[in-house]
């Protein structure tokens, strides 16, 4: 794995437990889904971006602000990213969330001077693969690595030629999700910083022989 410059996040699921309701409620409204029961924030999540781009329609901004003003910020963000800026590591939001949700989550942080650039789905003209494409511009997608903790995310990271870390927050979906071949996996925020170090170590070593 080559050295990492850069890492993108997704923060559904990756800096913040999202509840589901919210996503649901969107998919069954505005594409006549019957209302699924998911518990999975990300699942809702990333299910809901897969209808999003079969189908052109608006979605109801207000209810993404209902899912940020119920998401919780892990407690190990603002360290670990503050320790990942200390290093020189370029961080990126790229979401297919609004402009607008995205603005008030990074309300919730705070910590918008800790981010290179913010990609949505409003500047980035598109969801999924649209904001990490965006981001990845200003680097070479082999030293970049995209946060994600969903089968879906993997698939978009290797789309688009980038590596993927997997957010572990649920061990059983985590054992699932390995089968994907991410580049590495973390069981914290905290975890991440040490992840990069790593890397660069072996690269380093790689160079000496």
């Amino acid at each position: 794995m080559q050295v990492i410059e850069g890492i993108l996040f997704e923060p559904v699921g990756c800096l913040a437990e999202f509840p589901p309701e919210p996503f649901l409620e969107i998919a069954a409204r505005l594409f006549d889904r019957r209302k699924s029961t998911s518990k999975s924030g990300s699942r809702a999540y990333w299910h809901l971006l897969n209808l999003m781009e079969a189908c052109e329609r608006d979605m109801v901004e207000d209810l993404e602000l209902q899912a940020v003003e119920g998401a919780s910020v892990y407690e190990d963000v603002i360290p670990a990213l503050s320790e990942l800026k200390e290093m020189h590591i370029k961080l990126f939001i790229t979401s297919s969330l609004s402009n607008d949700a995205i603005t008030r989550f990074l309300e919730k942080l705070p910590a918008r001077e800790l981010f290179t650039a913010v990609w949505t789905r409003d500047n980035a003209g598109g969801v999924k693969a649209a904001p990490l494409r965006c981001a990845i511009k200003s680097l070479q997608p082999e030293h970049a690595v995209f946060l994600t903790d969903t089968a879906e995310g993997l698939r978009v990271a290797k789309s688009v030629g980038t590596n993927s870390i997997l957010m572990m927050n649920d061990p059983d979906d985590a054992r699932r999700l390995a089968l994907h071949d991410p580049a590495g996996g973390i069981v914290s925020l905290h975890e991440l910083p040490d992840f990069i170090r790593l890397v660069a170590a072996e690269n380093q070593r790689s160079d000496l022989r």
